[in-house]
């Protein structure tokens, strides 16, 4: 094939290689252009006139089409209407002469175009958000039909396999009365799929109401779901509707069921079981129609074994169980969410749209989201409120940073089971002093991260002295 220059480079982390064909009959301009994009990773073939372009999208799959507006045996225009069927981006190169006639092509299907001399960043920026948006719009799956909830919550969006197998059953599901159980570490998206399941089903337009166990001490959650009759109780002046009740017709989300104390959990099973629920101080059984959905973060199996959760609601709960796979388990959708957070946020917050740079993509797939894709939301958040624009830098990606030795400021004398007593507590205490930094104290978002009731961290806090000031 006349003028075709291959380059090879190493298979992307998902092991594909990302391809860009390369149309440019300038044999200096085409050299170089392959080698800007070669060496940020790219796998390129380079062409010099679109008949061998279009002999090479017959053999390979391409991610992105970078072309010349002018070519001797077809122009770039003719060039974008012959691959328009493939739906590809389409990147124009054209001299500063030809300008009129590149926003022509790009009224008729190209993605941009660059103006000539080429600027080898601009070209990698051009590339990069092609890509991206080619991965949402076509490559990567974001679950159309459960995304467009009329609540206008955000997408769930991800393209790996792990995550369509289980959003697949949220299609399969949603359409029954069946009770679900959201099982995930936090931060994965359980109140997410809990919305989407709710969107799919025929309760869409009754309400959906969520309680979280772990938010809400243990003397006031009873009242909080059941409500309570006036009189009931020393400053009951008025009936107070629960929140079981306010979910009539609709969908209950029982967030972090593993959190309930047990003493609670019996009155949880009675009301599955008889589909009613009596108010505090009343003696009228009120009626429920309710779908059921529960969430956790917990080891149930574990919990039953050691009669921290009841057997018995435990096999109620799991009869159809939804399993969200942690961030560092679904590596490919690392980019593709960070990609649609930093395009959301900074139109919201900055009004304008801000991109990934290469180097901070690199950055975000080095690291292994031990706070999933809640703490991969906050991160681009920080980043686009301190970042100036439009290109988001590694520098503004804080990650957090390595935690301190263990023996830094520690007493070393005494026994081993002192010394690991006192290591924990030092542990633990850099631990949520850390995640309580990077949710800005806010207490019930820290105890969902480090995976602890809110009593618990509320204690935690207390014994080791730690301080929003601080």
């Amino acid at each position: 094939m006349r003028g075709q220059l291959t380059r090879r480079t190493p298979l992307a982390d998902n092991g594909r290689m990302i391809k860009i064909l390369l149309v440019e009959d300038n044999a200096a301009m085409r050299e170089m252009l392959a080698s800007i994009i070669a060496e940020k990773g790219y796998a390129v073939d380079a062409v010099a006139d679109v008949a061998s372009g279009l002999a090479l999208l017959k053999k390979n799959d391409y991610a992105v089409i970078v072309s010349d507006l002018q070519l001797p045996d077809m122009d770039g225009l003719g060039f974008l209407k012959k691959t328009r069927d493939l739906q590809l981006p389409f990147l124009i190169l054209t001299a500063y002469g030809s300008i009129e006639k590149a926003v022509e092509a790009i009224k008729e299907g190209a993605y941009d175009f660059i103006a000539k001399p080429v600027d080898p960043d601009y070209l990698l920026l051009m590339i990069e958000k092609a890509l991206a948006a080619t991965h949402i719009a076509r490559e990567n799956l974001v679950l159309r039909e459960v995304l467009r909830s009329e609540t206008g919550r955000t997408a769930i969006i991800g393209s790996s396999r792990e995550l369509l197998q289980e959003a697949e059953k949220v299609r399969q599901v949603a359409q029954t009365p069946a009770t679900v159980l959201l099982r995930g570490e936090s931060g994965t998206g359980k109140e997410l799929f809990a919305r989407a399941v709710h969107a799919l089903s025929p309760r869409r337009d009754r309400p959906f109401i969520t309680i979280n166990s772990a938010s809400i001490p243990d003397n006031l959650l009873e009242n909080e779901l059941f409500g309570h009759e006036k009189g009931s109780y020393t400053g009951a002046h008025m009936r107070q509707v629960g929140k079981l009740e306010l979910a009539q017709g609709g969908t209950f989300f029982f967030d972090e069921i593993g959190d309930f104390p047990l003493q609670l959990q019996g009155k949880i099973l009675r009301v599955l079981e008889e589909k009613s629920i009596t108010r505090l101080g009343g003696a009228r059984a009120i009626a429920l129609d309710i779908r059921f959905i529960f969430a956790t973060n917990q080891d149930l199996e574990r919990a039953v074994a050691e009669k921290r959760f009841r057997q018995d609601l435990y096999f109620r709960i799991t009869s159809f169980p939804i399993v969200l796979p942690p961030l560092r388990e679904r590596r490919d959708d690392i980019l593709l969410l960070a990609d649609h957070f930093a395009r959301k946020l900074s139109l919201e917050v900055r009004k304008r749209e801000f991109s990934l740079a290469p180097a901070a993509r690199k950055k975000l797939l080095a690291y292994p989201w031990p706070g999933n894709v809640r703490e991969l939301q906050n991160t681009i958040e920080r980043a686009v409120i301190i970042g100036a624009g439009p290109v988001i830098r590694p520098e503004e990606i804080i990650l957090p940073g390595r935690p301190f030795p263990v023996s830094e400021g520690m007493n070393l004398n005494g026994g081993l089971k002192e010394v690991g007593a006192r290591a924990r507590a030092l542990a633990e205490k850099q631990k949520i002093a850390q995640v309580l930094g990077e949710t800005g104290f806010n207490r019930t978002q820290a105890a969902e991260i480090l995976q602890v009731s809110y009593k618990t961290l509320l204690d935690k806090i207390k014994e080791y002295g730690l301080a929003e000031k601080d």
